[in-house]
Parts: C-alpha cells; structure tokens; sequence
C-alpha cells in the first residue's frame, strides 16, 4: 500500500481502538511495516488534524497512541455526559493515589503514616479501578505487600510513562519515611495482612 492508504489504515486502527495502541502491535497489524514508518505516518496525521482544526487529536499516553478530543471541547462534552460522578475520584483517594505514585513501591503502613488515616477502603476502591496493584512484598520482618500504579493509572491521567508525573518540590523524601520506631511497628502491624482484592489480570498472589 502507498502512504496515503497506510496512513488511513493506521487512522482507522486508532479510531476503532479503545485502548492506547502501540508501536509495535501496529507493526503486527499491518503486516510488518517498519515501525520508525508507523510513527512517521501517526505523526503526519497528528499534524493534519492541527492543520485542519479537527475536534479531536492523537496522543502518545501509557506507550501506545490514542485518539482524544481535543480538551478544549471538553465543558461540552461534561454537559452531555452530565459530569458522570462514577468516573471521579475522592480527594482521599487522590491522596492516596498520589503518595502511590511518586513513592512506589509503597507498603500500606506507610501511606497511612503519610496520610494519618486508614487507607484499607481506598486502596480497594483504587484497586476495583486498576489504577493500583499488588508489586510484590517488602523484604523486611512481616513482609508487607507492596503496591504500585498500573498502565491504567497513566491512562487515567493522560501520561506516557511516570517520567512525566508533575514534580512535587514540597514533597521531599523526608517526609515519606518513617521514624524506625513506627516503622517497626508497622511491619509488625502488617505481618498478618491477607490479600483480599486483586486488580483486573492480576492471577497470581505474590509469594
């Protein structure tokens, strides 16, 4: 095919796509054109949507390419969806979420130190949501599950990788670590947590 029917066949695998795609499953979907071709072409569409003022746009979120409308469209498009609540989140959980991701691997002692709250319910309802998992367990006495964002969480957010999280110059690293003496504790506090939830995919219970 010539560039010009390359590039309305990649315009159509991003239009039916929901998810972002990437790169290299466009490499598999139109059998094997050379990968630095595909961004060219997704590149020169990018362009033509600014040239011609199109309503929507194409960006690069959580490693993959995706259709979006442009946000300047966005207070019409709230109305019509009636600012849907289900798709918010809760300040806690934003809190939450944002000690999640800039200090990942977290335990859950921990964001509670942060937050001075039980988090137990916000971290199911982030996890219900796929914008956190389960990465693994501390090495330390207790071993307390770890947890971290997910290719969602940057979805969510419109990111493509974390690199691109905002920086935070008053959240220094002193003021995520604990004290040794409350982090004993919450090890200990935290050496008979069970795994209740699972996000979506996830199969398999840390060992």
């Amino acid at each position: 095919m010539n560039d010009e029917e390359l590039k309305r066949v990649a315009e159509a695998i991003l239009f039916a796509s929901g998810e972002p795609v990437s790169i290299n499953e466009m490499h598999e979907a139109l059998d094997g054109v050379d990968g630095r071709v595909i961004r060219a072409v997704i590149e020169d569409l990018r362009e033509e949507y600014v040239r011609e003022k199109r309503s929507f746009r194409i960006v690069e979120v959580a490693g993959g390419f995706q259709m979006s409308t442009d946000p300047l469209y966005g207070p019409w498009l709230k109305k019509m969806r009636k600012s849907s609540q289900s798709n918010r989140l809760s300040g806690p959980a934003l809190e939450t979420l944002a000690i999640i991701a800039y200090r990942q691997p977290v335990t859950r002692a921990e964001i509670e130190f942060i937050r001075g709250v039980n988090v137990d319910g916000v971290i199911k309802n982030l996890m219900d949501r796929s914008l956190i998992k389960i990465t693994g367990r501390k090495e330390v006495v207790g071993r307390p599950i770890l947890y971290g964002t997910t290719k969602e969480f940057l979805q969510y957010f419109g990111l493509n990788s974390l690199a691109e999280l905002p920086k935070l110059k008053e959240f220094s690293e002193a003021d995520i670590q604990l004290p040794e003496e409350e982090k004993k504790e919450a090890v200990e506090g935290e050496s008979s947590e069970e795994i209740e939830v699972s996000a979506p995919g996830e199969t398999q219970r840390p060992d």
